[in-house]
């Protein structure tokens, strides 16, 4: 079940990454509004605006803090290389809590 301050997932980084490869291919905006794609090869993830890859441990990196820390509300506070579309993807795929605020926008 989920909240708004509760993440979409519950499993480790193996149901992550599946949600993730099931996701190349998508339109991602990082928070600057940039678009991209990406691909997945293995454990490395390559998107279309970047040379080097972004791999596996890097998201559970991220998501592991985005668990131990809630209230992180953007890519600067993951601290994790290619933060910018790290937490698009992540924001995307629903393993960014979904804060009151943000729901009631628009």
């Amino acid at each position: 079940m989920m909240n708004e301050e509760t993440s979409v997932f519950n499993g480790g980084i193996s149901e992550l990454w599946a949600a993730i490869a099931a996701k190349q291919g998508d339109t991602f905006y990082t928070a600057k509004n940039l678009p991209f794609t990406y691909k997945v090869k293995g454990g490395e993830l390559f998107t279309d605006r970047r040379e080097r890859s972004i791999t596996k441990s890097t998201f559970e990196r991220a998501y592991e803090k985005i668990l131990a820390d809630p209230s992180i509300q953007g890519p600067k506070k993951l601290n994790v290389y290619g933060a910018p579309y790290v937490w698009a993807v992540l924001k995307k795929i629903g393993a960014v809590p979904v804060r009151e605020q943000e729901e009631g926008q628009g």
